[in-house]
């Protein structure tokens, strides 16, 4: 098993949903407590932060379009950051006065965007999962999930992947990129021992997990067989992405929150982002497509 190497000098309380925007060669990521959005390079393995976007508010995700513009999953709206600064509001995901917020989100293989929902009150089977629609429509996905994580999709686009935290499960089902039709889902893989919280697919179809609370990527096969694993030297495992002109950089996130004095004593690196260089290059995530509306 190898290990990640610290890539970036500060830390962060929750950095998850890292991002990468291949034209304009910058890597994107939020700090959901900290309140804010970055940008930043990589350069061998390195991570320097060029930009922050800071809300008022937590966010739990970001996304990028063509045109560099930002799709930004703030605590229970969607809102738009355009290349200049300005902000625009998008649809309410959340209603107004729960202890609810949005999570983990990113873009199908066609750029549509889908964010999930998360309690901040205690155990809950009600959170959702939605897409926002091209005509602006918001889909719901699912309703019934304990803390909706990270998504992901096969090579071939027929296979979309999504966390349950809690439940410690990766569902699988159908889709149709055309059309955005689901099939029913299944459990595809159930975790015995942490929690699965952020994942990314590369281009043999393999299933890189974020375990919360192992310090550990996981990779895990089509079929879930347990393949390989990485080592974080951070306890708490949120994301996983992959970043690079070659798409063979593994960048993972991590985070302080959650994290007891003896621990972080232990794991002074909580919090940072990290690096490995992964032999398999992982599939490309779409640019998100702006409704028409």
């Amino acid at each position: 098993m190898t290990e990640a190497v610290a890539a970036t000098t500060g830390s962060y309380q929750l950095a998850e949903g890292p991002v990468w925007d291949a034209p304009r060669r910058r890597l994107l990521w939020v700090d959901i407590l900290g309140k804010r959005v970055l940008e930043g390079t990589l350069d061998d393995g390195r991570i320097t932060v060029t930009r922050e976007h800071r809300f008022d508010v937590m966010v739990g995700a970001v996304a990028v379009a063509e045109d560099g513009s930002l799709l930004v999953a703030a605590q229970e709206e969607l809102v738009v950051v355009h290349p200049d600064g300005s902000r625009e509001t998008g649809p309410r995901v959340i209603p107004d006065g729960t202890r609810r917020r949005l999570n983990d989100g990113g873009t199908d293989p066609a750029g549509r965007f889908l964010v999930g929902s998360l309690t901040m009150d205690g155990p809950s089977k009600e959170e959702v999962l939605v897409r926002w629609e091209r005509d602006g429509r918001l889909t719901v996905l699912d309703s019934d999930l304990t803390l909706s994580n990270g998504l992901a999709w096969s090579p071939d686009g027929t296979l979309m992947y999504s966390v349950d935290t809690v439940r410690q499960t990766v569902f699988v089902r159908g889709y149709d990129v055309a059309t955005g039709a689901v099939g029913e889902r299944r459990p595809h893989l159930e975790l015995s021992d942490g929690h699965p919280d952020g994942i990314a697919a590369d281009t043999e179809g393999h299933l890189w997990v974020a375990v919360w609370g192992k310090g550990e990527v996981r990779r895990y096969a089509p079929d879930g067989k347990l393949t390989d694993r990485l080592a974080v030297p951070a306890p708490h495992t949120s994301s996983v992405a992959f970043a690079g002109p070659d798409l063979r950089t593994l960048i993972v996130t991590t985070a302080t929150a959650e994290t007891d004095d003896p621990r972080r004593l232990a794991h002074p690196d909580s919090g940072r982002l990290f690096t490995a260089r992964a032999t398999v290059p992982g599939l490309p995530v779409a640019a998100w497509v702006p409704h028409t509306v």
